[in-house]
């Protein structure tokens, strides 16, 4: 897994007689659901706390995107929390917090790219220098994990759709994710095969679960101009980011 630079939530703690969540999206729960009263709830039990702050969620990751905003987001409140309670919680106890809360967050606990081995909670630095342009391509629509990993076994590929691997600057990329999400979305197939086949991209995957669709551009490339084109030739709403990965 390799992060992305520049594209992040923001979490904003704020002393309060209790907790209490507040976010800028809508559509994004802020009950008992949301992964970072979760992660608070996790940290109280483990650290014999009482959470008294009003945590502030601010949104640039879309919801649903396979992009681990999610995930994200409670691993950074495990983290603030540990700091801001002069850390009582050592970091192993802490990643296995979050590992009981999602397998990619423990992931988040790291700034760089790393192997994640076992269901993802086994992450090891990567030592890759990996310093490529990518565009992201996302849909109106979210992609549930959940239905992603049950349809799994007994997905079919559609004909005419690239699966196979991949491999840019060293490092080989595939998601066996892809045969389910294609499956019910078909837009998202359709997308992954224009990328593919237009110039300056090197290579284009799902992220994730799904809903975005990344590509790595070649040297040189206008990732906005590239990202226009492709949105005036397929769907004029996706929401789109250019950045780094790596």
């Amino acid at each position: 897994m390799t992060p992305l630079r520049g594209l992040s939530d923001q979490l904003h703690f704020e002393s309060a007689d209790s907790y209490s969540l507040e976010c800028d999206a809508p559509g994004v729960p802020t009950d008992g659901t949301n992964l970072v009263t979760r992660a608070v709830r996790a940290f109280e039990q483990q650290a014999d706390v009482k959470v008294s702050y009003k945590i502030r969620l601010e949104k640039a990751i879309p919801h649903g995107a396979g992009l681990g905003g999610g995930s994200s987001d409670a691993a950074a409140t495990l983290l603030g929390l540990n700091a801001l309670y002069d850390e009582p919680i050592e970091f192993d106890k802490l990643s296995k917090i979050g590992a009981s809360l999602g397998s990619d967050v423990p992931f988040f606990f790291f700034d760089e790219a790393c192997w994640c081995r076992g269901r993802g909670t086994d992450v090891e630095a990567a030592g890759i220098e990996w310093n490529e342009q990518v565009v992201l391509f996302k849909p109106g629509f979210p992609v549930s994990t959940e239905q992603a990993y049950k349809r799994w076994k007994y997905s079919r590929e559609h004909a005419d759709i690239p699966y196979g691997p991949q491999e840019i600057a060293g490092v080989r990329m595939v998601n066996d994710l892809e045969k389910p999400v294609f499956e019910k979305h078909l837009f998202l197939a359709i997308l992954k095969r224009k990328l593919l086949a237009t110039e300056g991209v090197a290579a284009a995957m799902m992220s994730g679960s799904g809903s975005t669709i990344f590509a790595v551009l070649e040297e040189g490339v206008d990732g906005e101009k590239l990202a226009a084109e492709v949105k005036d030739a397929t769907d004029p709403g996706l929401w789109t980011w250019c950045g780094e990965a790596g």
